[in-house]
């Protein structure tokens, strides 16, 4: 059980919040109007922290809990899942990604693979709102039909080559989807997609609150969020890393 969860449950997820302005004017005024969509720019500045609580299913292995995950700014993250009994925890502090191993309960040091994903991963709205600082750059792909709806699609590409594919809802410019890699239960870079719906407003800002976890085609998890808050002043003491 030690790899039984992947950084896809929270890095994923995370990077469907994660927009930001790229080469072109078609991608910039996309992207003006996802953040629009998300709530507008004074109340994503003002989110310094974040803390989401929910469900989870993994349909192919049986398995079902509950999982907190946070963030704080400008790169801290944290997940803990809690299941069969055991506690998960996987957490990056802004240098150092550590978990906890469920089975034993001890702290272990992330691989640099799985680091190399936690730095991509933790990054906040400071991202979204100014990505220059990030080293983000987006370009417009095109418009795709998906079941009758319309989506654009965004390429952001990360200053360390990294790609993935965003899918804008082309009415309401909320995010449909994310394409790309992650890595599986065994760190091997598999693809992936991550399909959010159920967009609810949170203090003025617009969250997905199911989100679908689909690797190599199969559905590996899903994730059905009953809480989230801003700005509960989370310690940094609350990401790193305890031996």
């Amino acid at each position: 059980m030690k790899r039984v969860f992947s950084f896809c449950l929270m890095s994923l997820f995370l990077l469907s919040l994660i927009t930001s302005p790229g080469l072109g004017q078609k991608a910039s005024d996309i992207l003006e109007k996802m953040i629009e969509a998300q709530g507008g720019r004074k109340v994503l500045e003002g989110i310094k922290d974040t803390t989401m609580s929910g469900t989870f299913e993994m349909p192919m292995m049986g398995i079902s809990g509950t999982t907190t995950m946070y963030q704080k700014d400008p790169n801290k993250t944290r997940m803990d899942a809690e299941f069969m009994g055991m506690v998960y925890t996987e957490a990056f502090d802004g240098e150092t990604g550590w978990m906890i191993n469920p089975e034993t309960g001890g702290v272990e040091p992330r691989s640099e693979k799985a680091l190399e994903y936690a730095k991509r991963e933790a990054l906040g709205d400071e991202a979204l709102l100014h990505p220059e600082k990030c080293g983000i750059t987006y370009a417009y792909k095109g418009k795709e039909t998906i079941e009758g709806k319309g989506y654009f699609i965004l390429e952001a590409t990360y200053s360390d080559g990294y790609k993935v594919a965003v899918y804008v809802d082309s009415k309401t410019y909320l995010t449909h989807k994310i394409k790309g890699l992650s890595l599986d239960m065994m760190e091997v870079e598999v693809d992936t997609e991550t399909v959010m719906s159920d967009y609810k407003k949170v203090d003025g800002a617009m969250i997905p609150h199911s989100i679908v976890i689909i690797q190599n085609g199969e559905v590996f998890m899903t994730i059905t969020l009953t809480e989230v808050s801003f700005n509960t002043d989370l310690e940094d003491s609350l990401f790193e890393m305890n031996e």
